[in-house]
């Protein structure tokens, strides 16, 4: 019986890495997915899961296509200096959807 608990745990173990990997290659393919789309147009980066709309990389290329698009980013990009004016050079109108500490950066602002 022992083996036979032993086997079947080897095989629990076995399956769950093997749905680990298949998630971790889907969350690359979604990652890559959502680089390429909010390269052609960044607001679509409010239907990406909350992830990655925490994602660096993902929110600066949608900023830079479309910088309105920082509404739709997570509150601690939301608050990031650099992101913020990606977001601003692009369109000064994303400044309303930065965070307030950086809305009154004279930095930022100007």
């Amino acid at each position: 019986s022992s083996s036979c608990s032993s086997t079947f745990s080897f095989r629990a173990a076995h399956m769950r890495s093997r749905q680990v990997g298949r998630a971790a290659m889907e969350a690359a393919a979604d990652r890559e997915d959502a680089l390429a789309a909010v390269r052609q147009e960044g607001a679509d980066l409010r239907f990406w899961p909350p992830e990655l709309r925490s994602d660096r990389e993902v929110v600066v290329e949608a900023v830079r296509q479309n910088g309105i698009a920082l509404a739709y980013a997570a509150a601690e990009l939301r608050a990031d200096r650099e992101v913020v004016m990606e977001a601003v050079q692009q369109n000064g109108g994303a400044l309303e959807y930065a965070a307030a500490e950086l809305r009154a950066d004279r930095e930022v602002v100007l």
